[in-house]
């Protein structure tokens, strides 16, 4: 008995370190700001990494291999890195930042140039997860930390990965489609960048859902490189081979999901005409909803993760135990009328949306609240 409640202590001290961390308010406003739901929900306990072999004195110079910055989310989430290296300014002497764009050759020659150039620790956002893995071991063999971050390699060799649940943010957006349709109807599925672990895992836990229901039937399956532009292209193509039969559209980001929505505006359906959609993050997909009543279902996938993986990295160099999957907080927003049994709102999208501000302003940060991507600059450390 004395040892469950030392062990209940124990994971009470780690759950408040990791996973109740300061700074954690969303630019979208109030809302669900708790404990991450898969942390709460998990039925086992959590793995945690040991440090202690890591541990040494600032400063420190990290290196930060981008994937790259090739949409709006991804600059959004450099900017995070760029802030919370500013914060933690005391220990970091410089940060080192490498872009791929997109490209996994590039990358492991970035990564290479990154450990020759002597950092203390690697930051790693993955253009493709089985690409990378390899130099991603090697760095961890020799001795550097990796922090993965927003896209993981294969194996396990790595210290943490700073992420929110790409399974959660799949299946939820797969079960409010099917309680939004009763169990019956058609389905788009318009995911994000092929290959990438995100994309790769959020369709299959989607999936795993549609396919409890015999009656839901996913019409196609399409790629969007989470591009508003070829979101647009390519949902334009499928609705006019399917027209009014496309019941809902299952997109795993905003990006993409707004660029569907023009399609869907564009080709003369009327305000309250828009099958339902899912998404995150964007303003854009939200205002366009907003504007032309089209329910819709957001989990963000928060570029705040970036940030995250900075403070991570603080606390390997430092020698703490960390956990070895770091999901950072999330909530759920619906638009009002639409809540469903499992997926009730946490915040309402008309309650979340930013009507004022730019379409491409991402909510989900702790950035200043005047911030602008466009215009964003911090003097961390170079």
């Amino acid at each position: 008995m004395q040892r469950l409640f030392c062990l209940g202590i124990a994971l009470v001290f780690i759950f408040s370190i990791f996973f109740l961390s300061p700074g954690l308010t969303l630019a979208g406003g109030k809302g669900y700001q708790g404990a991450p739901r898969t942390f709460l929900w998990s039925p086992g306990f959590h793995k945690m990494s040991d440090t202690t072999q890591y541990k040494k004195a600032p400063p420190y110079v990290i290196g930060f291999s981008n994937a790259s910055i090739s949409n709006i989310w991804r600059v959004s989430m450099l900017h995070e890195v760029q802030y919370h290296a500013y914060l933690h300014r005391d220990k970091i002497k410089k940060l080192l930042i490498t872009d791929a764009n997109d490209n996994p050759t590039k990358q492991i020659a970035d990564i290479q140039d990154l450990m020759q150039r002597g950092v203390d620790l690697l930051i790693v956002s993955a253009a493709q997860s089985a690409a990378l893995d390899p130099i991603v071991t090697r760095a961890t063999r020799r001795g550097i930390p990796v922090v993965m971050v927003d896209r993981r390699v294969d194996s396990d060799n790595f210290v943490s990965f700073v992420t929110a649940s790409d399974l959660s943010l799949g299946r939820f957006h797969a079960q409010w489609i099917v309680e939004m349709l009763n169990g019956e109807g058609n389905v788009i599925m318009l995911p994000g960048l092929a290959g990438s672990s995100p994309a790769e895992l959020r369709i299959k836990a989607a999936k795993e859902v549609f396919g409890q229901y015999p009656d839901i039937k996913i019409l196609e399956m399409q790629y969007t490189d989470w591009s508003p532009a070829k979101g647009k292209k390519v949902m334009a193509a499928l609705i006019q081979k399917y027209g009014r039969q496309i019941d809902a559209v299952w997109c795993d980001h905003g990006l993409q999901g707004s660029g569907s929505i023009e399609a869907f505006v564009e080709a003369g359906y009327q305000a309250g005409e828009i099958p339902p959609h899912t998404g995150a993050d964007l303003n854009l997909q939200l205002q366009l909803a907003v504007k032309h009543k089209v329910p819709v279902m957001w989990i963000n996938y928060p570029p705040l993760m970036g940030g995250i993986a900075v403070d991570v990295a603080m606390k390997v160099l430092q020698g703490a135990s960390v956990p070895f999957i770091y999901e950072i907080p999330n909530q759920l927003i619906v638009s009002k009328g639409f809540e469903t049994p499992s997926v009730p709102a946490n915040i309402f999208v008309e309650d979340y949306v930013k009507m004022d501000r730019p379409g491409d302003l991402i909510l989900s940060l702790d950035l200043p609240e005047d911030y602008d991507p466009h215009t964003f600059k911090i003097d961390y450390p170079k």
